[in-house]
């Protein structure tokens, strides 16, 4: 897609609300409004708007997602667009809609308990699925994750992708998770 990650000015294609003290967020905001953000944020939230399910498909980077895919979310997922206030989580502008995260991971399952180097799983998806998704509306299905698939055997790759074609299938009978602390963090 050749994605533009940077969230700057550019990104607004009329005047600036306030230009003598330049905000991101006020300015993406205000110019959601007037319909003058540019093409390529459009394009993405019409893809979004037309979705029932959005899958975010990528490699864990240092516990979070690649700086193309944050870029991604800070440009598309706009005030407006995504949420307003008062506007979010079981109100965000997204609901109804899916969301789910399919990951690959560099370390192995073992790495990722609460006992494990990395520490548990869930604690680093807190801030992407409920501060992200769930704030913006999306009921979040459990994440996909395919761990250390570069130190797998072939056929222990095959056999992740036959996995995650299975889940696939059956994907529309899922259960969003709770987004709430107890689901991320225990009692």
């Amino acid at each position: 897609m050749d994605f533009e990650p940077r969230a700057t000015r550019k990104d607004i294609t009329g005047a600036l609300s306030r230009p003598e003290f330049f905000s991101y967020g006020v300015e993406a905001y205000e110019a959601w409004k007037k319909r003058s953000l540019t093409s390529d944020i459009i394009a993405e939230q019409k893809k979004v708007q037309e979705a029932d399910l959005v899958m975010f498909q990528f490699p864990l980077y240092w516990f979070s997602v690649p700086a193309v895919l944050k870029g991604w979310m800070d440009r598309v997922l706009c005030q407006g667009f995504a949420f307003d206030i008062p506007g979010f989580y079981d109100d965000g502008l997204l609901k109804g809609k899916l969301a789910i995260l399919s990951i690959t991971t560099g370390g192995t399952a073992d790495m990722y308990w609460k006992t494990g180097a990395n520490g548990d799983f869930r604690y680093f998806l807190w801030p992407l699925q409920h501060g992200t998704l769930h704030f913006c509306g999306f009921k979040v299905l459990a994440p996909h994750i395919s761990f250390a698939p570069e130190y797998a055997s072939e056929e222990e790759r095959k056999g992740m992708v036959a996995s995650w074609a299975q889940r696939l299938k059956t994907i529309w009978n899922e259960e969003p998770i709770p987004c709430s602390p107890p689901w991320y963090f225990g009692q």
